[in-house]
C-alpha cells in the first residue's frame, strides 16, 4: 500500500496497516489497552481458527473494520490454538505511553511466533520437539540445517534430492525455509513421501540472508571460532547450500525472539554436522511401516514409542523419542549404554530412587532457553532452583553404580557440582513465587533492603488501620466506625448515617453512600500517600531486581543445559532398564561376524496389544549368516508373516539405541541400514498408482541396500498381473541374492519361488504354519523350515465374513483352475523348469532371459483367451500368431 493509499485511513489504522506490511504472512496482534486485536482479513481468519466473535465497527478508508479480539491475559491459550494450524503472529505491544502520547499510541513488534521458533510452555507439547528446518536445492548435493529453538541444538547436513524424504520424515520439522523460487524443486523430491504436503516459507527473510558466506560468517561469530574445519566443513564451497541453510535458521530464529536479522541467539552452544555413516540408515517407508513413533493411521499409539515412554521426565521423552530415531551405528557407545542399562536393572532398589526422584525434576532443557531469551518466568526459576538443589543426592546414588558402567559415572560427575546459579537462585526467588512478576512477591526477603523497607511499610498497613480504627473511636464516642481500604477510593473512615453529628471537625468528606459516609483525615492522607506510595515503589522495584537476575542468570545457560541433557539421559537409561524388567527382556549380544541370529523373538508392540487381551504372543527365531542371506517367507495371510519381518527390524533397531530387546537371546552383527517395503496405497496427491508406489520403494532397496543391510520385503509384484507380478519378484529376489546380499526377509504368496533356494543355497524356506479345521483354518504363528503347501486364500477370506455363496462358488472355480493348471503344466512346465534345478542357470545370460520373457508373453495370451468366443477364422489365425510367437 503506498503512501497516498495509507493516507485515507484513520491514524490507527495506518499504524495498523505498516506493521501489517511488515509481516504480511502471520496473524498481526495489536495491542489496545487490555485487548489484542486483529483487524480486515487477520479478523476473519482468527474468528474461523479462533471461533471468536467476528464484529465491524466504523469505516477507515470507505471499508468496513472487520474486527475481533481476545483479552492479553488469556492470550496464551488462542495463540497455542494459532501455532498448532501452522499459523504465525506477530505481537504489537504498546511501548509508548498513552498519556503523553498525541494520536495512536506507539506501537512496536515485539516478538514473531511461529510454529518452529515457539519457546513458550504452554505453547508447545512437553513430549517432543518443533525443529525449524532451512532447505536449500542446489544443482548437486542439498543443504539443510535445522534448528531446536528450545534445547539450543543445531544441526546441519547436505543430502542428494532422493534422500530428502527420509530427512523431512526424521527431522519432523514443526516450520520449513525456503528461498524463494525452489518450493516446486523441493515439492517434487518429497513426492515419494507423505510430506510431500508440507508448508514451505521463507518469504519473509531478506535476500541477503540466503547466502554461505553469511552462514559461515554466523558460525565463526557464534562459536568464536576462526575456521570451520572443527565442525567438520573443510569445504566451505562444497557445503555451501548447507552453509546457507544455516544462515537462513539462525537469522530467522533471532528475528522471531526480537533479536533482528542480524541478531544472535544466546543459547546456540553447540552445533553438530550429521553424516550418514553416523547412524543407521532408516527411509520414510521403514519408519512408517515399524510404527516407531506414529502408527500407519497417523496415531500416536499402539507404537514403539508409546510402549517405551514411561519416562519421568519431559526431558526423557524428548530424547528418547530422538534416540529411537537415531539408532547409532557405533557398536562401542551402545555396548556402553547396554551396560549403564544392565547396571539399573541388577540394582531395582536404586533403579526406583532415581525414578521416582526424576519425577519432581524441571525441565531445565527448556528453562535454559527461556533465561537466554530474557522470558523466563518466575516459577521457571523457582523449579530451576528445587531441581538443581537435588542433584548432588542424585549424583551420589548414581555415583555407587560408577563402578559397573563407565556411562553412569560420567553423568554422575556432571550432576554432582551445581552449577554457581544455585546459590543465587535460593537468594532471589521467594520459596513460593507469584506467576508473574507484576503481582509481586517474586524477589526473596533480605535479598534487597530496600525492597524489605518498602514491603515493610506496605505490610504495616493492617496494624496501623486497626490501631486508628480504636483511637478514633475512642476520640469521637463513634463505637462503629470503622477503618478500611478499597482500590477505588483507597483509605476511609466509615461512619454511618445516625452517628454523623459526633464526626469531629479535622475529617473531611471523601464519599457519600445510602446509609454512611466516607470521611479522611490529615493523617490518614498522609498514611495513604505513604502506604500506596510503597506498594508502587516495591513492585517496580521487584521488576527491575527481576529483569536483572535474568541478566545474571543468562552467563549460566550452558552450565544449565549440560544439567538438563545429563538428566534426561538418566531418565532415559532408567526407562531402558524398567521396560527392559516389566516387559521380560534380555540384553543383546553385538559381533564382529557378519550375521543376524535371534532366539524366541517377539514382536514387542503386538505382544504388549495381546497381554491387554490375556493372549500370548508365539516367539520365533531367525538365523542369518553367510551361508544364509535370505529366508523365504511363505504362508497364509493373517498368518504372522508382517508381523514376523517386523518384529526382526524392531529387535534390530532397539538393540542399535541401547536397549534390551524382545528376545530370549540375540546376537547381532554390524548393521548399516534397515529398509521395509510393506503394503502400500495410493498417492493420489502426486498421481501415483498402488504399485507405482511399490516399485519405487523396491527400486530404492534395490539401489542403496548394501551387504550389511537389514532388508524387509512383503508381497512384491502383488499390484500387477500375476505373470508380471511373479516375474519381478524373481528378479528381485535374485538381485537382492546376488547383488546387494543384503539380510533379506522376503515375504510372498508366490508358491512358485519356492525353488530359489535350489539354485542359491544362501536362500532358505520358511513358513508360518497353519492348519484347517473343518472348512476353517487356525493360525499357529509359528515359523516352520520349508515352505507353505497351499495359500489358505478361501479361508481367510471366510474369516473375513465373505457370503457363504461367494466362498462355495470360489472353491468350485478354484477346482477348474487347478484342473486347467494341471493340464497345461504337462504341455508348458516353465516355471518348473526356469525355476529350479539347471533350467535356473540359463537366467544368467541374456538370451535365456529373453526366452523366458517371451514364453510369459505367450502364457499370459493364453490365460487371455476365451475360446468360447473365437470363430474358426479366429482361432487359426491366433494358432499362427502363438506359433511365430514361440
Amino acid at each position: 500500500m503506498n503512501t497516498q493509499e495509507l493516507a485515507t485511513h484513520t491514524p490507527a489504522m495506518q499504524q495498523f496497516l505498516r506493521i501489517k506490511a511488515e509481516h504480511p504472512h502471520s496473524l498481526v496482534f495489536f495491542r489496545m489497552g487490555d485487548f489484542y486485536e486483529l483487524f480486515f482479513e487477520d479478523a476473519e481468519k482468527a474468528a474461523r481458527l479462533l471461533d471468536i466473535t467476528l464484529t465491524q465497527r466504523g469505516q477507515s478508508s470507505g471499508r468496513p473494520i472487520k474486527m475481533a479480539g481476545i483479552p492479553y491475559h488469556a492470550a496464551e491459550q488462542y495463540l497455542a490454538k494459532i501455532v498448532k494450524a501452522g499459523e504465525s503472529v506477530a505481537i504489537a505491544e504498546q511501548v509508548g505511553d498513552p498519556a503523553t502520547s498525541k494520536g495512536p499510541v506507539e506501537r512496536r513488534v515485539m516478538r514473531v511466533i511461529t510454529p518452529g521458533t515457539v519457546t513458550d510452555s504452554a505453547l508447545m507439547s512437553d513430549l517432543e520437539d518443533a525443529p525449524l528446518l532451512a532447505i536449500v536445492p542446489s544443482k548437486k548435493m542439498w543443504g539443510l540445517a535445522w534448528l531446536t529453538i528450545t534445547s539450543g541444538q543445531l544441526r546441519f547436513t547436505q543430502c542428494a534430492p532422493h534422500e530428502l524424504a527420509h530427512y523431512i520424515y526424521r527431522i519432523r520439522a514443526a516450520e520449513l525455509l525456503c528461498p524463494l523460487g525452489t518450493e516446486s524443486s523441493i515439492k517434487e523430491a518429497l513426492q515419494a513421501s507423505s510430506a510431500s504436503e508440507v508448508h514451505l516459507s521463507g518469504h519473509t527473510i531478506p535476500d541477503w540472508v540466503w547466502s554461505a558466506d553469511e552462514g559461515q560468517r554466523r558460525l565463526l561469530e557464534l562459536f568464536n571460532m576462526s575456521s570451520l574445519q572443527s565442525l567438520g566443513i573443510d569445504d566451505a564451497e562444497k557445503f555451501g547450500p548447507t552453509l546457507t541453510a544455516v544462515a537462513a535458521v539462525l537469522a530467522y530464529g533471532a528475528n522471531t525472539q526480537g533479536l533482528g536479522w542480524q541478531g544472535k541467539l544466546p543459547h546456540i552452544l553447540q552445533c553438530q554436522l550429521e553424516e550418514d555413516q553416523n547412524y543407521i540408515g532408516i527411509d520414510a517407508a521403514t519408519r512408517r511401516n515399524l510404527e516407531i513413533t506414529e502408527t500407519l493411521r497417523g496415531e500416536t499409539e499402539p507404537t514403539l514409542l508409546s510402549l517405551l515412554d514411561t519416562c519421568s521426565s519431559a526431558m526423557g521423552s524428548r530424547l528418547l523419542r530422538h534416540t529411537l530415531h537415531h539408532p547409532l551405528r557405533d557398536q562401542a557407545v551402545i555396548a556402553e549404554r547396554h551396560s549403564a542399562v544392565a547396571t539399573l536393572i541388577e540394582h531395582t532398589f536404586v533403579l526406583e530412587e532415581l525414578r521416582q526422584t526424576l519425577r519432581s525434576v524441571a525441565d531445565i532443557e527448556r528453562i535454559s532457553t527461556r533465561l537466554a531469551l530474557g522470558s523466563a518466568r518466575p516459577r521457571d526459576l523457582s523449579s530451576l532452583r528445587d531441581t538443581l538443589a537435588n542433584l548432588p543426592e542424585l549424583a551420589k546414588t548414581l555415583d555407587g553404580l560408577g563402578q559397573k558402567s563407565s556411562l553412569l559415572a560420567s553423568l554422575a560427575k556432571t550432576l554432582a557440582s551445581p552449577p554457581p546459579v544455585l546459590a543465587l537462585l535460593q537468594a532471589a526467588i521467594a520459596a513460593e513465587p507469584s506467576v508473574v512478576i507484576r503481582e509481586g512477591g517474586v524477589i526473596a526477603d533480605d535479598y534487597s533492603a530496600e525492597l524489605d523497607e518498602l514491603r515493610r511499610l506496605s505490610d504495616d498497613c493492617g496494624a496501623f488501620l486497626l490501631d486508628l480504627e480504636t483511637r478514633e473511636r475512642e476520640r469521637t464516642g463513634i463505637a462503629n466506625l470503622r477503618v478500611e481500604f478499597n482500590k477505588v477510593h483507597g483509605f476511609f473512615i466509615e461512619v454511618t448515617n445516625g452517628q454523623t453529628d459526633k464526626v469531629p471537625d479535622d475529617y473531611r468528606r471523601r464519599q457519600t453512600l445510602k446509609n454512611a459516609e466516607r470521611y479522611i483525615t490529615p493523617e490518614l492522607k498522609a498514611f495513604e500517600d505513604k502506604a500506596l506510595s510503597a506498594k508502587e515503589r516495591s513492585f517496580a522495584l521487584e521488576k527491575q531486581l527481576y529483569e536483572e537476575l535474568l541478566v545474571q542468570l543468562q552467563t549460566h545457560v550452558q552450565a544449565c543445559q549440560s544439567m538438563g541433557l545429563a538428566l534426561a539421559q538418566v531418565d532415559v537409561l532408567a526407562t531402558l532398564g524398567e521396560r527392559a524388567q516389566t516387559l521380560g527382556w534380555s540384553r543383546p549380544e553385538f559381533s564382529k561376524d557378519a550375521g543376524i541370529a535371534i532366539e524366541e523373538g517377539r514382536h514387542p508392540v503386538v505382544e504388549a496389544q495381546l497381554a491387554k487381551r490375556s493372549e500370548s504372543f508365539s516367539p520365533n527365531d531367525v538365523r542369518f549368516d553367510q551361508s544364509r542371506r535370505m529366508l523365504l517367507i511363505t504362508g497364509p495371510n493373517m498368518g504372522g508373516k508382517s508381523t514376523y519381518m517386523r518384529q526382526i527390524a524392531l529387535i534390530v533397531l532397539l538393540a542399535y539405541v541401547g536397549s534390551y530387546v524382545p528376545a530370549k537371546h540375540a546376537r547381532i552383527g554390524s548393521i548399516d541400514q534397515i529398509f521395509t517395503r510393506i503394503g502400500a496405497a495410493d498417492d493420489l496427491a502426486s498421481g501415483r498408482s498402488t504399485f507405482m508406489v511399490e516399485m519405487t520403494e523396491a527400486a530404492a532397496i534395490l539401489h542403496r541396500s548394501t551387504e550389511h543391510s537389514l532388508v524387509l520385503m512383503d508381497e512384491i509384484g502383488r499390484g500387477t498381473s500375476t505373470f508380471d507380478g511373479l516375474a519381478l519378484a524373481w528378479a528381485i529376489a535374485q538381485h537382492l541374492l546376488t547383488k546387494n546380499r543384503s539380510w533379506t526377509l522376503f515375504a510372498t504368496h508366490y508358491l512358485e519361488l519356492a525353488s530359489l533356494p535350489s539354485k542359491y543355497p544362501q536362500c532358505a524356506n520358511v513358513h508360518l504354519s497353519a492348519v484347517e479345521k473343518g472348512q476353517g483354518i487356525v493360525f499357529l504363528h509359528t515359523v516352520k523350515e520349508g515352505h507353505a503347501n497351499q495359500s489358505y486364500g478361501l479361508q481367510v477370506a471366510q474369516l473375513a465374513g465373505v457370503p457363504q455363496a461367494v466362498i462355495k462358488d470360489a472353491r468350485q472355480h478354484l477346482r477348474r483352475l487347478e484342473e486347467h493348471a494341471n493340464q497345461e503344466s504337462a504341455q508348458v512346465d516353465l516355471f518348473s523348469q526356469d525355476f529350479s534345478g539347471a533350467g535356473n542357470a540359463a537366467l544368467e545370460n541374456e538370451e535365456t532371459t529373453e526366452e523366458i520373457e517371451k514364453a510369459l508373453a505367450v502364457l499370459k495370451q493364453l490365460n487371455e483367451i476365451q475360446p468360447d468366443n473365437l470363430s474358426p477364422k479366429e482361432a487359426l489365425d491366433l494358432l499362427y500368431s502363438l506359433k511365430r510367437s514361440s
